[in-house]
């Protein structure tokens, strides 16, 4: 097996594991750490997780790929969800989403080439009231149009230019 979680992930795995009753019910956060580690769910971090939990690799990876949260390849620098649940959808989003393939020259569940930008489709982020919306990273935007999100998108192309220059 060829990852392992650092000393600083160790540490917060074992202050994890202490506000659960059991080891297999620490599995998503475990999880989490994971994926926050390595960018991704890899078979060789699924399997680290299975032996720090003392679980089987295949529970394990059960488990990950229920979730559409836990990455299984990795991700661009920003990952761009799009809800297309009937809210979203009613009121654009799915022309959001092929505005965004146009822009980004890649289809839903692909990363761009320079693996700035991961696109995904979910099904609800539960923001009915203010939809479309759009999660990028951790961050939520609310009441988009293909105007909107193709000038963020701009934006955070700049920044991670800007980010990948040195002395920028």
């Amino acid at each position: 097996m060829a990852v392992r979680f650092s000393a600083e992930t160790h540490k917060r795995f074992e202050e994890v594991l202490t506000r659960y009753p059991t080891k297999q019910a620490a599995i998503l956060p475990t999880l989490w750490l994971a994926q926050t580690e390595f960018g991704y769910l890899s078979p060789d971090a699924m399997e680290h997780v299975a032996d720090l939990l003392d679980l089987s690799p295949a529970y394990v990876q059960g488990v990950a790929t229920f979730y559409t949260m836990f990455y299984k390849e990795p991700m661009g620098q920003c990952h761009v969800q799009v809800c297309t649940n009937l809210s979203c959808t009613l009121v654009g989003a799915e022309k959001i989403v092929r505005c965004l393939e146009d822009r980004l020259g890649v289809k839903v569940g692909q990363t761009t080439g320079d693996k700035v930008f991961s696109l995904s489709e979910v099904e609800c982020l539960g923001s009915c009231g203010t939809a479309p919306v759009i999660q990028v990273n951790d961050d939520y935007h609310e009441k988009q149009t293909p105007e909107s999100m193709l000038s963020l998108i701009d934006e955070l192309a700049k920044q991670a230019e800007s980010a990948s220059t040195p002395g920028a």
